[in-house]
């Protein structure tokens, strides 16, 4: 006989009062699938799953009929679910630690007698990471014409390309007609005049038709997604091709290869835990993944672009347009700076990495894929 739990040893788990259970079961959300034989609601394994489910959406800040449409979904198992949560408290979590930094300076500006405007007092609040780095984007972050030229070939003969994930524009082919989707206000208003017309929304949520364009393209942003696979399945939906510049979480080699994540930064492997596999990434798209070599002069100031340039990692406006500074914390930001500066000072750097300044181009995880 299957094990069910009493309505008052659910809500002792869960945290959560008697009356919320009975609400919820009143409104249709969560309705147990028997009762007690004094008539009580009684809870099987498959309802506590659901009820996990609500309890995370909801404390995730979503409303309960959101949360209905969302846990009724017939396409989403609990996988799903589970993977989704976890990409949504991800991104809970980067915003917090982009507060957290915004504070920080803050504090250190008052420490120095400096009072902030009310502006960026106010920044602090901003709902997404890229607006809390957006703003120094323009200064350092602009297409590489090599890794350009790679991605446009791979679109193809398309002619309308969706870009999921959009920024500011870089990368946007010239020659096609090309439909933006950016999600962050900040970055959306810093699209140049001319460029492609800019949608507010998100990659799991495309509001396009089936096949709606002939490819679609995500560059440097998948990280930033709370639900990746989701995110890459809705791009294989409205797009008959679709081209995606990302990186390799399983490869740890590259890791091992790059100076700054190897000697300086090794908080950067903790932003990797529970990162879709490759396998996953290609798997969403039914497609194959290709090695993208950076180049030693490199225009786009991603995180590995100065792998043979490591002065520019001292540069407060270098950092501010990569997100990972935000996401490992001012402290460890602050060590890993020190650490090199110290080591460029003294040379240490140089007979370390010596071998470096040979190649021209350099293996660092990145990939094109192409389905």
């Amino acid at each position: 006989m299957t094990e069910h739990l009493t309505v008052g040893r659910v809500a002792e788990l869960a945290g959560v009062s008697v009356r919320t259970l009975h609400h919820y079961d009143e409104i249709g959300l969560l309705e147990p699938s028997t009762r007690t034989s004094a008539g009580h609601r009684a809870y099987s394994a498959d309802d506590v799953e659901r009820l996990r489910e609500v309890l995370a959406y909801r404390r995730l800040g979503f409303g309960l009929r959101e949360i209905a449409e969302l846990v009724d979904d017939p396409t989403t198992d609990a996988v799903a679910h589970l993977c989704r949560l976890r990409g949504l408290l991800l991104d809970q979590r980067d915003r917090a630690a982009a507060m957290v930094t915004a504070i920080d300076r803050e504090l250190d500006a008052r420490a120095r007698g400096i009072r902030t405007t009310p502006e960026e007092q106010l920044r602090v609040f901003g709902t997404q990471l890229y607006d809390a780095i957006g703003s120094a984007y323009p200064a350092t972050r602009r297409t590489e014409p090599r890794i350009a030229a790679r991605i446009w070939a791979a679109l193809g003969d398309a002619r309308t390309v969706l870009n999921v994930g959009a920024g500011t524009g870089s990368y946007e082919p010239p020659d096609r007609e090309v439909t933006a989707v950016e999600p962050s206000a900040v970055m959306r208003a810093q699209r140049p005049p001319g460029t492609a017309p800019c949608v507010a929304a998100a990659a799991e949520k495309l509001p396009f038709e089936d096949q709606s364009f002939d490819a679609a393209m995500a560059v440097s942003t998948v990280h930033h997604w709370p639900d990746p696979v989701a995110g890459l399945r809705e791009m294989r939906r409205v797009a008959r091709r679709v081209v995606v510049f990302t990186y390799d979480a399983d490869d740890t080699g590259w890791r091992q290869r790059f100076w700054l994540t190897r000697d300086y930064l090794p908080e950067f492997a903790d932003l990797l835990v529970g990162w879709p596999s490759l396998a996953d990434l290609t798997g969403a798209i039914g497609g194959r993944a290709e090695p993208v070599l950076v180049p030693w002069d490199c225009v786009d100031g991603f995180f590995e672009a100065y792998w043979r340039r490591p002065e520019a990692y001292l540069d407060e406006h270098v950092r501010r347009a990569v997100s990972v500074w935000t996401r490992v914390g001012p402290q460890a930001e602050r060590r890993a700076v020190s650490g090199l500066r110290d080591d460029l000072s003294s040379g240490r750097w140089a007979e370390r990495n010596r071998d470096l300044l040979a190649l021209d181009t350099a293996e660092l995880g990145l990939r094109l894929l192409v389905a």
